[in-house]
């Protein structure tokens, strides 16, 4: 007489069944989703919210050390490209389900609930829905924070080079100077006189110099802009 193998799977089932009803296992999948959508739900909430500024209930065993980071380093990357960091609640960009996912995963991991959260965007995050490299943080306490999450697009290579004008007045002024004398040796010779001297080369240089100023100054007053070590974490500068 041959016996007949166990089915694992069915075994499993009637297991289950032993220990819940039918309807009880569909009440009690309904009830674990519901409360995963009600979770996710309070931490998009959390993420619009008001910051808080609280230190949140890491356990450091399980901290990764390349995912803290000081405010000074923050700052300095800020200013460096740039950047804004500034409360998620001012960040116009929709939050990706990854980036959900692992607030939840570090939610079970440390068994606490994250709240305070800040973002590292452009400018632009913050007042269109943009995807250029947002990185979001938790707060630790002591001016430390864990990255949580990175996600959209890197920054432009050459971004730090674009920005570094605008670091300071003095840096705007040597880039104002560059600026002016790569237009003035793009003046062909003879366009003022047949024969241009050093003098007028001069001359040319300052009218130069003046009007890219000019321009300069208009369009930073006109579109209300502000150097960088003054915006990193101001919210009420537009740019």
């Amino acid at each position: 007489m041959l016996v007949k193998r166990t089915n694992i799977e069915n075994r499993l089932r009637r297991q289950r069944d032993l220990d819940l009803k039918g309807d009880d296992i569909l009440r009690q999948v309904e009830r674990v989703f519901e409360e995963d959508r009600f979770r996710e739900s309070a931490i998009i909430n959390k993420l619009s919210g008001k910051d808080l500024s609280v230190a949140n209930n890491f356990k450091f065993d399980l901290l990764e050390s390349n995912r803290i980071f000081h405010i000074d380093q923050i700052r300095e990357t800020c200013i460096r490209y740039r950047l804004r960091f500034l409360d998620t609640k001012y960040f116009k960009g929709k939050y990706p389900q990854a980036a959900v996912a692992e607030i939840k995963y570090l939610e079970n991991v440390h068994e606490t609930a994250l709240d305070g959260f800040k973002i590292i965007a452009p400018s632009k995050m913050f007042v269109l829905e943009k995807s250029d490299d947002p990185l979001l943080f938790a707060p630790m306490g002591n001016d430390y924070y864990y990255l949580v999450h990175k996600w959209g697009n890197d920054l432009h290579p050459l971004r730090r080079w674009l920005m570094w004008p605008y670091k300071s007045f003095e840096n705007l002024i040597f880039a104002v100077f560059l600026v002016s004398m790569v237009a003035t040796f793009l003046i062909p010779d003879g366009l003022f006189a047949k024969e241009q001297s050093f003098s007028q080369d001069v001359m040319v240089f300052f009218f130069m110099f003046k009007s890219i100023a000019a321009v300069v100054i208009y369009y930073g007053f006109a579109a209300g802009k502000n150097f960088n070590p003054a915006i990193w974490n101001n919210k009420f500068d537009k740019t």
